[in-house]
């Protein structure tokens, strides 16, 4: 992805570019290694504007994020016409879908929110998350060369009373490329958009009484 102009100041609240947690898939047989991430090799990268420094960081847990069962496989899942879909045994994904949107949403809100606390369920921290994120993801195609879609169900939970915001992100995405890695960028600029609702939803809710 083309790297995104220099910042002068840094700017809260929004995500610049393309999306700070980019999602990883790897080729079948692969030499290279993506750090961090075992055997997966990640998409070109284009970093945010870092955010501002926050008195009081904000605690948030993401997950659960589940997906369609016919999506949630190793392999690429495309779709080669209405209600067809085939799998790519040479191209997976670099760890479990669900695991690797997580990971990608909770890049992202670091980016955004400008907080490092942001950990990916189950884990846990020693205190207690200000909010926590579920994920339901309703639709998620790869079509090659063409397009990708995302459509999700969100909701952001305030822990100290239980107050919630709940909202949708549909994203669709152009693939100029036809190879994999062009489809991966495309999933991340659509997670990228979901992530920045969920970090405006959070931001309301944090400045709501």
């Amino acid at each position: 992805r083309p790297a995104a102009r220099p910042a002068a100041r840094p700017d809260r609240g929004r995500l610049r570019g393309h999306a700070a947690g980019a999602l990883a898939r790897r080729r079948v047989g692969a030499a290279d290694a993506a750090a961090g991430l075992g055997p997966g090799r990640p998409g070109p990268r284009c970093p945010a504007r870092a955010a501002a420094p926050q008195p009081a960081p904000l605690v948030i847990a993401v997950g659960p994020v589940t997906v369609p069962p016919v999506v949630d496989r190793p392999e690429f899942v495309v779709s080669t016409g209405p209600n067809e879909v085939r799998l790519d045994d040479f191209n997976r994904w670099a760890s479990p879908l669900q695991d690797n949107l997580s990971r990608a949403i909770a890049e992202n809100l670091v980016a955004i929110l400008g907080t490092p606390r942001v950990v990916r369920f189950p884990q846990t921290l020693a205190t207690e998350p200000d909010y926590r994120v579920a994920v339901e993801v309703r639709t998620f195609e790869s079509m090659p060369g063409k397009s990708t879609a995302l459509d999700a169900v969100w909701t952001v939970r305030r822990a100290k009373d239980g107050r919630t915001h709940t909202g949708r992100t549909s994203a669709r995405e152009t693939v100029a490329e036809g190879g994999y890695d062009a489809l991966a960028a495309a999933h991340s600029r659509a997670v990228a958009r979901l992530s920045q609702d969920v970090a405006n939803a959070t931001l309301a809710l944090h400045g709501a009484r």
